[in-house]
């Protein structure tokens, strides 16, 4: 008989490619989220768009917007809406540190990574960045060509 394959994975790590080609990323930090019924599923399932995500403070507290999160296919009419803003959960020095950080000029915070922890909680890993200019872009893929060639010629 064959195996049932489970719709739902116990390693999800969902990146944000277009974060390390647009942003020159400085700082890291994980931060919790607050999410609503369906919306672990969705994750769990990796129907997760990072692509367009920002954060950003409002009323003193540090939200995560346009992370795109799939309607649960099975959900009923209590599913969740898939654009809304979502709380990111770190303690207060963590949060003062990071605002005053992004009140400097052309930083910003971006998500790079959604992942699951052993306990089945989300994780999102943001970074404090700074946006790089189109030389900064043209050097990355230079860079990033050179390291194919050398792999290619490893092999």
């Amino acid at each position: 008989m064959a195996k049932k394959k489970d719709r739902f994975s116990n390693s999800i790590n969902i990146r944000n490619k277009s974060a390390g080609y647009e942003f020159e990323l400085l700082d890291k930090y994980t931060a919790g989220m607050v999410l609503q019924g369906t919306e672990i599923k969705s994750i769990r399932e990796g129907k997760v768009n990072l692509k367009d995500g920002y954060c950003g403070f409002y009323r003193g507290e540090l939200y995560v917007f346009n992370i795109h999160i799939s309607p649960y296919k099975q959900g009923t009419h209590f599913n969740h809406t898939s654009t809304r803003q979502r709380k990111l959960l770190l303690n207060k020095a963590e949060l003062s540190k990071i605002e005053k950080k992004i009140a400097e000029k052309g930083l910003t915070l971006v998500p790079v990574r959604l992942f699951l922890t052993e306990r089945g909680l989300a994780k999102l890993e943001i970074a404090l960045a700074k946006g790089k200019k189109l030389h900064d872009k043209r050097e990355s893929i230079k860079e990033k060509d050179i390291k194919r060639d050398l792999e290619r010629l490893e092999f």
